[in-house]
């Protein structure tokens, strides 16, 4: 969940602005008592000169339990007896509280067929003397462990008790989009108004009814489902449909009794991958049409599969031409592509969970490295060592799915999570800046522009053009231009439904499309309006064999026993980046309904990589931050406002394989792209593509906000709970604890001897008992459960 200031319309800040405007000429302004009329005669009033008033608010809080529709008949009665005749407004435009009760009020009562009881409504509905204030209400709060944080602005019910009404009626009205109608109503969408006869019977009375329509109008997903309803049919429906589904859910929930299931022990050897399939086997089938059906899931789908392809065929390209340099061409850029897409597809087909995104990575190219280094060293062929290690690896990968070593990651925690996220961050940064200092010493910092510097300084004359010093510092100032140009577009663009511009879906449509459109409008000024500047391309015109099927009596017994040590510190980086990546996925905040399949998608890329290493071509297992940001697009978000800051929360995720078969199937055919025009792609834009993809998975990393926190005054800290309920030291402690690990995994993730890079995962393996053993002995329990939550 991701947070950031809200810069407010006058609409929206209109309270704030009026009372910052009182407070400002109280201290030089007089008061005097009058006495005035008011609702129910004479009555004494506190004024001061600009004409404001002082008046007394007596207010007292109750908390109310949500209906039980399993248990509770009246609920499902209240919902079928009111529903069919209750007043429903949709779109309404109004944005003064008392004007949206007048409408809604005025519809209700031609329904009873009781005009005359307006005045009483509106008098009971609003406090006495104050115009604009509820005088009951029933809304939402948000906390932890039953402490409560926050209001949920975005609905409330209000209620009256009236003597001249014939029966209990029910109006709904749905605004136009979110109102600040007041202190705690700042984005309100929903407002449900009760009305209840005086001699009604308790279970019957303005409360209960107020509890039966509160419990339905809690759930933000029910409330999102609303927003696209057309018609007060539809809209009535979609509520009685919730009231029974559930009475489902609250019957099965009581029928589990709500215990969790003994956890299976490590030796029921394949348990953890059985429950995987028995979970998610009974959704392989809408996992494809969940990507067509449903509003707007089609334009989703088809922006993720782009965002997909772009965010996985140049990262593949770069990794091909780092594995071409690191081997010396005996793997490159066409076997990356075909491996992807092999990969692509089988995963997306076979795994439990398909919002994973697998592809090869960094750490891999460099552990590459690493066997070139080792094949060259002990005169071992690099073919049968690469396989002997990419077999073994694939068989501790399967031992652990085997072996339901997937148990372990209960311990691992948000902390770990964040860490591992940001490292990825800074390597996407790193390698970005890297090519860029590269080509900045390759054509700015050269010795031919210093000559052809010290040439212009001393206003000598040349006799031929043969003798002025040939420097390219256009080359580097264009690099530097399209990096940044392509980051900058694509975050605008990502941004660009923040902004008031165009209406709310071509906003949308503009940021779901940001990477593409970036990549595209880039690549064609980096290669068509600066022709004439030479940039570096992909050297990707392959054409040896791509793939490579070692011969059987290279596997000496030093190749496969070299392959067994290798093969494990990979199999550990696979471990944790699987269900790292897995975890981040499947994280509540992401609210998927169809289940998790830890062990079994650690079954298939153990089984994907067998394939991959026989081939010879480069390993793959669920990468960040592909993974979370294919989950996002493909998400319907909303925002939630307090304090001024706005909160993304994802309401619905469509869970489904087509956006990343269909990417994949599309790297496939862009075989047929190489050497043009991919080509045309600029080495530039890629390092752009990697900064924005830094940039966006930074959005909602809570060590990144906490880092933040270290420079800002403490009274512009955002309202997140952990403010609220943690001591600042202890936040700051926990921060430096998790800035520590993270400086060791840069330490060894960065260093430029390639041994040292098989220590990384054993690193990163450490810090699930640092967590769990050692941050506990300086920061107390209670502290870190609100800060780093297990995982269930």
């Amino acid at each position: 969940m991701s947070v950031r200031k809200r810069f407010s319309s006058f609409r929206e800040g209109s309270f704030k602005d009026l009372t910052s405007h009182f407070k400002s000429s109280r201290p030089n302004s007089h008061t005097k008592w009058r006495f005035r009329e008011g609702f129910s005669g004479k009555i004494w009033a506190l004024q001061y000169d600009n004409g404001e008033e002082v008046a007394l608010l007596y207010t007292e809080k109750d908390t109310v339990r949500f209906k039980d529709f399993a248990s509770e008949v009246r609920g499902n009665m209240d919902v079928d007896s009111l529903l069919d005749e209750s007043a429903v407004i949709l779109d309404l435009t109004e944005t003064s509280l008392e004007r949206i009760i007048h409408t809604i009020l005025n519809k209700t009562l031609d329904i009873l067929d009781a005009p005359l009881a307006y005045e009483e409504a509106m008098s009971t509905l609003f406090l006495p003397e104050s115009g604009n204030i509820l005088a009951k209400t029933i809304q939402g709060t948000i906390g932890f462990d039953g402490t409560i944080l926050e209001n949920d602005q975005s609905w409330l019910i209000t209620m009256a008790t009236l003597t001249n009404i014939p029966r209990r009626a029910v109006g709904i009205v749905r605004l136009k989009q979110p109102e600040n109608l007041g202190p705690g109503h700042e984005e309100t969408r929903y407002i449900i108004m009760v009305l209840c006869p005086s001699k009604e019977k308790e279970t019957k009375s303005a409360t209960e009814t107020s509890r039966t329509f509160a419990t339905l109008f809690a759930d933000i997903n029910f409330r999102t489902k609303l927003q696209n309803v057309q018609s007060e049919n539809m809209f009535k429906d979609m509520i009685a449909g919730h009231a029974r589904e559930l009475v489902n859910n609250q019957t099965h929930s009581m029928e589990n009794g709500g215990d969790v299931a003994a956890d299976k022990h490590w030796y029921h050897l394949g348990q953890g991958m059985f429950e995987d399939l028995k979970q998610r086997i009974p959704f392989y089938l809408s996992d494809f049409y969940d990507g067509f059906v449903g509003e707007k899931t089609l334009q989703k789908t088809i922006s993720a599969t782009i965002f997909l392809y772009f965010a996985c065929i140049l990262p593949a390209i770069a990794f091909g031409v780092l594995n071409s340099q690191n081997t010396g061409g005996k793997l490159g850029v066409m076997g990356a592509i075909l491996g992807q897409t092999m990969g692509g597809i089988i995963f997306s087909l076979l795994a439990g969970q398909p919002l994973i995104v697998i592809m090869t990575t960094a750490p891999i190219a460099l552990y590459i490295k690493i066997i070139v280094a080792v094949a060259d060293e002990h005169d071992m062929d690099f073919y049968a060592l690469y396989t002997s290690v990419g077999l073994w690896n694939a068989v501790y990968v399967i031992l652990y799915a085997i072996a339901n070593a997937t148990k372990l990651m209960k311990y691992l925690t948000r902390s770990t999570e964040e860490i591992f996220a940001l490292f990825i961050c800074i390597a996407f940064t790193v390698d970005a800046l890297k090519d860029a200092y590269k080509d900045f010493r390759k054509n700015y910092m050269t010795e031919e522009c210093a000559k052809f510097d010290e040439l212009v300084m001393s206003n000598l004359s040349v006799n031929s053009t043969s003798s002025i010093p040939v420097c390219h510092r256009e080359n580097s100032l264009l690099f530097l231009l399209l990096m940044l140009g392509t980051l900058w577009l694509a975050t605008t663009l990502y941004n660009f439904n923040q902004t008031p511009y165009l209406q709310a879906s071509k906003r949308e449509m503009m940021a779901d499309y940001a990477l593409p459109v970036a990549v595209i409008t880039f690549s064609f000024i980096g290669s068509f309006l600066f022709s004439e500047v030479s940039l570096d391309q992909f050297n990707a015109r392959e054409v040896h064999q791509v793939f490579h099927l070692p011969v059987t009596s290279d596997f000496s017994l030093k190749v496969i026993l070299a392959g067994m040590m290798l093969g494990f510190p990979l199999s550990l980086l696979f471990f944790m980046d699987q269900n790292i990546a897995e975890s981040m996925v499947n994280s509540p905040d992401n609210k998927l309904v169809k289940g998790t399949s830890y062990h079994w998608d650690m079954m298939v890329v153990g089984c994907l990589n067998v394939l991959l290493s026989i081939f010879c071509l480069p390993w793959m297992h669920a990468v960040l931050p592909h993974s979370p940001l294919h989950v996002r697009a493909l998400a319907d978000i909303d925002e939630h406002v307090e304090e001024g800051h706005v909160y993304d929360i994802i309401v619905k995720v469509r869970e489904t394989r087509v956006s990343n078969l269909v990417s994949n199937v599309l790297i496939g055919v862009s075989v047929n792209l190489i050497p043009t025009p991919l080509n045309y792609i600029p080495i530039p834009v890629l390092d752009g593509l990697f900064l924005y993809l830094a940039v966006t998975a930074v959005s909602g990393n809570q060590l990144f906000e906490r880092i933040t926190l270290l420079f800002m005054e403490q009274t512009a800290y955002p309202p997140n709970h952990y403010i609220r309920r943690v001591p600042q030291r202890k936040i700051h402690q926990f921060t430096a604890c998790q800035v520590a690990q993270l400086s060791l995994l840069c330490v060894f993730g960065f260093w430029p001897w390639p041994y040292i890079k098989m220590i990384f995962p054993l690193m990163l393996f450490s810090f699930l008992p640092i967590r769990m053993l050692l941050i506990p002995k300086f920061i107390e329990r209670k502290y870190l459960q609100v800060l780093d939550g297990v995982h269930p």
